[in-house]
């Protein structure tokens, strides 16, 4: 296990380098000057030359890349990830009072995922090729086709503004987790379905599943205590990674729903030509994406212990 966590921790620093230097590349190249944009904004008015190059210098926007980046690296390795150009206040300030509601979203939008997909699933492989089978294919092909946009704003429209008694914007409290919940997690819930139908489906095919069924256990005792678990370790790789994608931002819905997450600081950065805080918001999304994958990993060996995680790593 020692020289598995090595192996990990080594391969997850060269993955976050990479992700920090794509980013580092992608932000300086893009079209604009974060100076004269920012300025602008301030002064509400067209800024000078002077104060142009003064920005830049004070920023250390005239240094070469290489000297850009190594300055910058070093101090988000001892966690400073510097200061916002826009709001004058550290990156590490802002993502910490917007991480909240995007883990928030993320938690809220799994567990419906989980509420519709899980019984969705057994009940759509057990019941195989009957109605409810073909009902539970029907959901499930409805949300992995339809946008996470278009159905956030479809329930506004028909569910919202009907019943006057769901917030459709902001944040703050467990109502306004309904709807950004119920849109995020309806697509989830729509992966997650059909895989656990197609790993059960399998599971429940195997020799020592026959063999539980041939001693005269239930039916709800074969699938659930033999077939289920195995079948899970595909869908649990799928939650995983579902998972750090909600938390990687779900910019579209955040957007749809005015929620001050991680999400809508990123698109405001990236408007504001904010570059710091679109390096800290993405480094620190990497992050969780990575620390989900090991925490994935490690659920493995709960769910099926003959897995050797040191061979898989």
């Amino acid at each position: 296990m020692c020289w598995y966590l090595l192996k990990r921790v080594v391969s997850s620093a060269v993955v976050l380098g990479s992700v920090s230097l794509a980013t580092y590349a992608l932000v300086l190249i893009t079209p604009g000057d974060p100076a004269e944009t920012i300025l602008r904004e301030r002064l509400n008015s067209q800024p000078s030359d002077q104060e142009v190059s003064q920005f830049r210098a004070e920023h250390g926007l005239e240094e070469p890349f290489h000297v850009q980046y190594a300055n910058w690296l070093g101090n988000a390795v001892s966690g400073d990830l510097g200061q916002s150009y826009f709001h004058g206040r550290a990156v590490r300030e802002l993502i910490a009072a917007h991480l909240p509601a995007t883990i928030e979203l993320a938690v809220a939008a799994m567990i419906v995922a989980l509420v519709i997909s899980v019984p969705a699933g057994i009940v759509s492989a057990v019941y195989r090729q009957t109605s409810l089978d073909y009902i539970s294919q029907a959901g499930a092909l409805f949300g992995v086709s339809v946008p996470n946009f278009w159905f956030g704003y479809l329930l506004i429209i028909l569910v919202a503004l009907p019943l006057n008694a769901i917030p459709t914007s902001g944040a703050g409290s467990a109502a306004h987790l309904v709807l950004p919940a119920v849109t995020l997690g309806t697509g989830l819930a729509a992966v997650i379905t059909r895989l656990l139908r197609a790993s059960l489906l399998e599971t429940l095919e195997e020799p020592y599943v026959r063999t539980a069924r041939s001693k005269g256990l239930y039916e709800r005792v074969v699938v659930y205590r033999h077939a289920l678990r195995s079948a899970l370790i595909p869908v649990v790789t799928v939650i995983g990674l579902q998972f750090a994608y909600v938390l990687n931002g779900a910019v579209i819905v955040e957007a749809v729903f005015n929620r001050p997450g991680l999400g809508t600081l990123l698109v405001d950065a990236v408007f504001a030509r904010d570059y710091p805080v679109v390096q800290g918001v993405v480094l620190v999304t990497a992050v969780l994406f990575v620390v989900t994958n090991f925490l994935v990993d490690l659920s493995y060996r709960y769910l099926d212990p003959r897995i050797d995680l040191e061979a898989s790593a």
